[in-house]
């Protein structure tokens, strides 16, 4: 990877903006006025793609004006994530951070089973953005309107599944690896997961392992840098 951009592997409850902020205070280049006095100027700091406070992983980070300009073209690649999800629960935000709530469903899904459902969301389709998300909609944040605790009509956009893999499954616990197109939320299709086996489900953890041909592996904790 070209030097002017960087490999994070984010940590829980940092944000993506949190990693931004932390860079540009670190990263500062010094200009030497006419008075040869020196001066700290920020250096411009971006990110491809956002990762949920919960969520670690993967986070591409441009610096300087012309690596942020080209940011779009990491968001626009494939994405690889591992994701456990917590069946017989479920989530006003999807996740761990909201309101958790049991459902009625009290008995084990067999492994046939889950393996059944989850090969039904292979494949191109129509998923619904979430309003816990950074999605804007109409020039708003989706979810600064669900803090205010208000809900929208949401156009489903064009995603693709190229593969799920089960990891894991000890119920109520089921964890899996999901490669699917950009623009795809893993908490709203563990939610759609949690429904298709009536059981209900929110995604607990997520990890972002790949974006395109970049990997976490290769990827430095940001305090590192």
């Amino acid at each position: 990877m070209e030097e002017n951009f960087l490999l994070i592997d984010k940590e829980v409850d940092w944000t993506s903006n949190d990693v931004v902020a932390y860079l540009r205070g670190k990263l500062k280049v010094k200009k030497i006025g006419l008075s040869a006095e020196t001066k700290n100027k920020r250096v411009k700091v971006g990110h491809a793609g956002t990762l949920d406070p919960f969520a670690t992983g993967l986070l591409i980070i441009g610096v300087g004006k012309d690596a942020t300009k080209r940011l779009d073209e990491f968001k626009n690649l494939d994405k690889t994530y591992e994701a456990t999800l917590q069946l017989g629960e479920i989530s006003n935000t999807q996740d761990p951070e909201g309101i958790i709530t049991k459902t009625n469903f009290d008995s084990e899904i067999s492994f046939e089973q889950v393996d059944t459902v989850l090969k039904t969301f292979l494949g191109k389709q129509k998923q619904i953005p979430p309003m816990h998300s950074a999605k804007k909609v109409k020039g708003q944040r989706l979810y600064k309107l669900a803090r205010q605790g208000k809900e929208i009509e949401r156009e489903a956009c064009n995603i693709e599944i190229y593969n799920i893999k089960l990891l894991n499954y000890k119920y109520p616990e089921l964890s899996i690896e999901i490669i699917c197109s950009t623009g795809t939320y893993i908490r709203q299709l563990a939610q759609d997961i949690g429904k298709a086996l009536e059981c209900g489900a929110y995604c607990l953890e997520l990890r972002r392992t790949r974006i395109g041909d970049y990997s976490v592996e290769d990827a430095k904790k940001v305090k590192e840098i």
